[in-house]
């Protein structure tokens, strides 16, 4: 009876983990790239389990690149990772973000080029991409990072931090001159359907003045009013206009779920922050993971992740960008 008892309570347990998953089938798509100008094809394929997420470059040899933020290089103006060959992806933060969404964890993403394709300036056409062909559970389980102690990054008035909590939330605040943005601040719980109902439609924006200067620096060759939000003074000059009222502070909060799914999963953490980019979304994970007794694995259950005992007492640890 005891052998009885403990194997039912074992098929429990496993009945409660929460799986990895891929894709059902590979699915396709063309778009323009936001710096090139160029057409890119890009191609998502299912992969194995445990494998993550990885970049190929069909155009460069088939040279791999992992989606770790140990491979991030540069972080102007969008998020870009590079292999020990030099071979690089950029503006990867969209497609991280709809993967992130769907709670993809093994995929490889195909492209003929150095650039993923901007599309609408949201994680939305990829978010449908992947609902196109729906995702495969595999029987790996899937493990979040869970903070278990405050890290903070800064560079000047802009911070980026991250503390223990039972769920994963994030909370942004940003603030511009321009009086059709000002003073923006969203909260929202970084659950698979909270990031595609709430963040994945918010689309990328720019000032115009800054979208001719970088133009004239041969940047932002794909750029257009079909691919991001474009503010002139106090007026959006997009036909159709905002998606939110919001949408700005949203997009801020979409880009730091892309940038952060480089942790090589889902984070279980309360994070919040003012004025953040890409620099400090990749200086918190630096940050988080230079410290051993700041996070652990946990395997993910249906109900909740499992309840681990923070280790920290104490002032937050601090790193500066």
């Amino acid at each position: 009876m005891e052998d009885l008892l403990s194997q039912t309570v074992r098929r429990a347990i496993s009945g409660s983990v929460v799986r990895q998953k891929t894709l059902q089938e590979e699915v396709r798509c063309t778009g323009v790239s936001l710096h090139g100008g160029a057409s890119v094809a890009l191609r998502l394929t299912p992969a194995a389990a445990d494998s993550g997420i990885v970049f190929r470059r069909i155009d460069a040899d088939d040279a791999e690149i992992e989606a770790r933020f140990e491979n991030v290089v540069d972080t102007r103006l969008c998020t870009k990772i590079q292999n020990a060959d030099g071979v690089s992806v950029a503006t990867i933060e969209h497609l991280m973000a709809a993967l992130a969404a769907c709670e993809v964890d093994n995929v490889v993403v195909e492209l003929d080029g150095d650039e993923v394709p901007v599309m609408d300036g949201s994680a939305e056409p990829f978010v449908r991409l992947i609902e196109s062909v729906g995702v495969a559970e595999q029987e790996a389980p899937r493990r979040a990072i869970r903070v278990l102690r405050p890290i903070t990054v800064r560079d000047g008035a802009k911070f980026l931090s991250i503390e223990p909590a039972e769920v994963a939330v994030m909370g942004l605040e940003i603030e511009f001159d321009a009086a059709r943005i000002g003073c923006q601040s969203k909260t929202v719980e970084l659950s698979g359907p909270a990031i595609r109902g709430e963040l994945a439609a918010a689309r990328t924006f720019g000032f115009l003045h800054e979208v001719e200067a970088m133009h004239q620096a041969g940047l932002a060759r794909g750029g257009s009013l079909d691919n991001a939000v474009v503010i002139d003074g106090n007026d959006v000059m997009n036909e159709d206009g905002l998606r939110f009222e919001d949408e700005f502070v949203r997009h801020k909060l979409l880009d730091c779920v892309g940038d952060l799914y480089l942790a090589g999963g889902p984070i279980i953490g309360a994070i919040s922050g003012s004025r953040v980019g890409h620099a400090l979304n990749n200086a918190l994970l630096e940050a988080l993971f230079a410290d051993e007794t700041a996070w652990t694995w946990a395997t993910i259950e249906d109900a909740a992740v499992p309840t681990i005992a923070p280790a920290w007492e104490g002032d937050a640890a601090a790193a500066t960008a």
